[in-house]
């Protein structure tokens, strides 16, 4: 099931990279929720090696870079995200070694090397979290950081339903769903089901606060802050009812975002 899921994703994600080019990327963590210039999560990055856990475009990358990081790695189950990253990076001077595969397997990544790992709004989409988490710990030296970004788990639990906010689902409901994402991107010939009419059929796994938290620890970590919080500039205007998913009204009720840091002992 593993290994269908992510051939699913792997193709869903390779139609639709473009449009998601430099998306959500740092000093961006995710939806409403304040930014790593605001929370200061990362340390020093000068003379660092870091590593982007589902580095898509490269422009968490580039940012690191910016910040003075030695070395630049990152690892993407999309094929197409991997050469958008290598030319966009190429394009800015950069010299980063990248691999194209998921991240439930080492594809060649050293061990206990990194300063920094992190991943922004990615690490949701393992099919193994457990398993991800190990390899995460094992690319880590002692004292390394991890900090990672994704859908706060209640975003899978409230629904809007005629102007009202809804606690529609089952907060202990796990197990992977599958959406399917609208792009307008050109139709693919070589598998109808991956078209814009359709959709791009994608599967995530709803998980809990707990799943994460106890996730790292089995790792080897102790998690040092976890921010659910929505950016002030949100939180002090007034939006009208939204039923999207993402919306700075459901941001005002509770967070749409959640990012940990981790170190690893």
């Amino acid at each position: 099931m593993e290994k269908n899921l992510l051939k699913q994703n792997k193709e869903s994600w390779d139609a639709i990279a473009d449009s998601f080019f430099g998306v959500t990327a740092l000093p961006v963590y995710g939806c409403f929720i304040p930014t790593e210039d605001e929370l200061g999560l990362f340390p020093v990055l000068e003379n660092k090696k870091v590593l982007d856990i589902g580095c898509g475009s490269g422009h968490s990358l580039k940012w690191c870079g910016d910040k003075g990081a030695k070395e630049l790695w990152g690892l993407d189950l999309s094929t197409k995200q991997i050469e958008n990253a290598t030319k966009f990076l190429s394009d800015n001077h950069y010299k980063p070694y990248l691999f194209n595969a998921p991240m439930e397997q080492n594809p060649g990544i050293p061990e206990h090397y990194f300063d920094i790992v992190y991943s922004i709004y990615a690490i949701g989409w393992t099919m193994d979290i457990q398993k991800t988490f190990n390899l995460i710990s094992s690319y880590l030296k002692q004292d390394g950081v991890f900090i990672f970004s994704w859908d706060h788990p209640f975003m899978h639990c409230i629904e809007a339903f005629e102007n009202t906010l809804i606690f529609s689902g089952s907060y202990f409901e796990e197990g992977p769903f599958t959406f399917k994402k609208n792009i307008n991107v050109p139709a693919n010939r070589n598998n109808p089901d991956l078209n814009k009419e359709n959709g791009f059929p994608l599967t995530l796994y709803n998980r809990r606060l707990s799943d994460y938290i106890n996730g790292l620890a089995k790792a080897g970590f102790v998690v040092e802050r976890v921010v659910e919080e929505t950016d002030r500039k949100t939180l002090d205007n007034d939006y009208a009812f939204s039923s999207r998913f993402y919306s700075p009204y459901k941001a005002r009720k509770f967070p749409q975002s959640i990012i940990f840091k981790a170190r690893k002992l």
